[in-house]
Order: structure tokens, then C-alpha cells, then sequence
């Protein structure tokens, strides 16, 4: 087979597959676009200074278990970084703002 047969064929795959999974991949992009925006609500929140969760759960409207949920991965991708203690709360800030 040539080169061109073989891109030719891979086109035809590719587009079988996003037809075959169009609502997938549909319902995945949806999600993506939900998470996205919590997080800028959350970046949002953040933006006055350091914050803790409660704060930020409260600040945003949403529950604090999303809140920590979306502030976890935030932290694992350097988005976010803990600050200090605040009672018995930890206060999460933007990493850009902990750099300067």
C-alpha cells in the first residue's frame, strides 16, 4: 500500500470513529466546558488574595466538595498553591500571585 492509500485509509477510520462515538465525544466536550468554567469562577474568587475553601464555596455558590474537588487538580497542575493555615483550614491562592 502506498503512502497515499494508507492516508487515505486513516482519514476514513478517523471519520468512521467520530461518527460512531459523536455523542461521546459530544457529552465529553460539554463536561469539559462545565469544569472549565467552575474553575474560572474559582480562579475568580481567588483573584482578592488567598482563600479557603468554605470561602471559595461561598464566594462562587457552589458546594465545598466541588470546590475541593476542582482546587485538588488544580494544585496538582500548579494552578494553585496552599498559602498558610487559616484556623483549621488551609487557604489556596493562584500560583502566579504566590510567585510575585
Amino acid at each position: 500500500m502506498s503512502k497515499k492509500e494508507d492516508a487515505k485509509k486513516k482519514v476514513q477510520v478517523l471519520k468512521r470513529l467520530r461518527e460512531d462515538y459523536k455523542d461521546t465525544v459530544a457529552r465529553t466536550q460539554a463536561l469539559l466546558k462545565e469544569q472549565k468554567a467552575i474553575r474560572g469562577q474559582i480562579c475568580h474568587a481567588m483573584r482578592d488574595g488567598p482563600k479557603t475553601v468554605p470561602e471559595v464555596a461561598v464566594s462562587t455558590g457552589l458546594p465545598a466538595n466541588q470546590v475541593l474537588w476542582h482546587i485538588t487538580a488544580m494544585r496538582k497542575y500548579d494552578l494553585v498553591a496552599e498559602a498558610e493555615m487559616c484556623g483549621e483550614y488551609y487557604t489556596y491562592q493562584l500560583v502566579q500571585e504566590s510567585k510575585k
